[in-house]
């Protein structure tokens, strides 16, 4: 019986369905990859699991070249900071596609940005950056905005999970 029981297990767990049942288990990795596939990832999932997924308007294409546009303006622009006052601002300059995406990205993220904090925000492209404006009321949020840079500003909000789903789905989020 015993020998029989191990058999069927060494048989079973040998198997595809098993595999990938371990996979998803919580013993096994948890990490897909890459930032960018990782986000892909679970917004497929997401999809995959609401019956209401209208299959037709989905648009991952989309999602990655903006994910693209992220990985763009986080690892290759570049960024200088003034102050004047209560207000700081940061020009963000890139060449080639990383321009396109700084001019994407700033323009886009801004209206978040404001409805996420007290703050008022202006964002101009020029034909070789982005220059991005933000006025506070208090020394607190002066600090804040100039101690998280722009990068940092950019990062504040629970908003980017969203916002990738709507992409993906065929949403347009910035109007």
């Amino acid at each position: 019986m015993f020998r029989t029981m191990l058999c069927a297990f060494v048989t079973f767990a040998t198997s595809p369905v098993f595999a990938q049942h371990m996979h998803h288990g919580s013993n096994g990795p948890t990490e897909v990859g890459q930032s960018a596939f990782a986000a892909i990832s679970e917004i497929v999932q997401i999809l995959d699991d609401d019956p209401k997924t209208d299959w037709n308007k989905v648009n991952i294409d989309a999602l990655q070249s903006h994910l693209v546009d992220m990985d763009l303006v986080t690892t290759r622009a570049k960024t200088t900071t003034e102050t004047n006052g209560m207000t700081v601002t940061f020009t963000v300059s890139g060449e080639g596609e990383t321009l396109g995406a700084i001019q994407r990205m700033t323009v886009a993220h801004a209206p978040m940005l404001a409805a996420e904090t007290t703050w008022d925000i202006d964002v101009e492209p020029t034909t070789s950056s982005a220059v991005m404006r933000i006025t506070v009321s208090t020394e607190t949020d002066l600090a804040r905005v100039i101690g998280l840079g722009f990068f940092g500003v950019m990062a504040i909000g629970a908003h980017h999970q969203a916002h990738h789903l709507q992409i993906a789905v065929g949403q347009d989020p910035h109007h």
